[in-house]
């Protein structure tokens, strides 16, 4: 039983693989799951064992980058002796870091700026919103946490904080996929992150 999971889960991550990188190279408008299935060396009934759809997988490549790693900030933000605000601007250059470096990350990311969201695809822009939305919230949860401890300058509320975050960072990757990489994004925008949580911290507050 264990075997066959196992074999059910490489077929499924090797589909994923195949479709990453067709979709990187055609479009996803112009792939098709022959396509997929050919570069994954599957039949077609095996993507649909596994997928519903095109669109399917497109999701499920796009979940795989998340703006910043909430699996970083959620096991330090109940911590009442961490500094929060340091703490998420550490995360999101971490999360930088790992852009600038990993190729994966950038053909995904380019996929979803290139991606044509007509006919078959355009469900999926709603999806993206609420994954948008629920990263977020969660964002929105860690900026509020440092807030109550008078962390946050009283100019910006949780939301608009959490938001001006995303903002910079997908309009940094943005930049830096589309218009030939033309500055370092690790640094840069290490540099720009450094400004901005300058402008969230209240200036009276210690760094708790």
């Amino acid at each position: 039983m264990r075997r066959t999971k196992a074999k059910a889960e490489e077929t499924r991550n090797r589909i994923l693989n195949a479709a990453e990188h067709v979709f990187f190279e055609k479009g996803v408008s112009n792939a098709t799951l022959e396509d997929v299935a050919s570069a994954a060396g599957v039949t077609r009934g095996a993507i649909y064992w596994h997928f519903q759809n095109k669109a399917d997988i497109f999701l499920e490549l796009y979940k795989a980058v998340p703006l910043p790693d909430e699996d970083l900030l959620r096991d330090e933000i109940e911590n009442v002796g961490i500094d929060i605000l340091a703490h998420i601007e550490a995360v999101a250059g971490d999360w930088l870091d790992v852009m600038a470096s990993d190729e994966q990350r950038q053909r995904i990311l380019t996929i979803l700026l290139r991606c044509d969201y007509t006919s078959d695809l355009a469900p999926v822009l709603g999806r993206q919103q609420e994954i948008d939305d629920e990263h977020t919230r969660f964002l929105e949860d860690a900026f509020g946490k440092a807030a109550s401890r008078g962390a946050l300058s009283g100019a910006w509320t949780p939301s608009s904080a959490a938001r001006a975050m995303r903002w910079m960072i997908k309009g940094l990757c943005s930049e830096w996929l589309l218009f030939g990489r033309r500055f370092d994004l690790a640094n840069e925008g290490r540099q720009g992150l450094s400004r901005l949580f300058g402008c969230f911290r209240c200036e009276d507050a210690q760094a708790i």
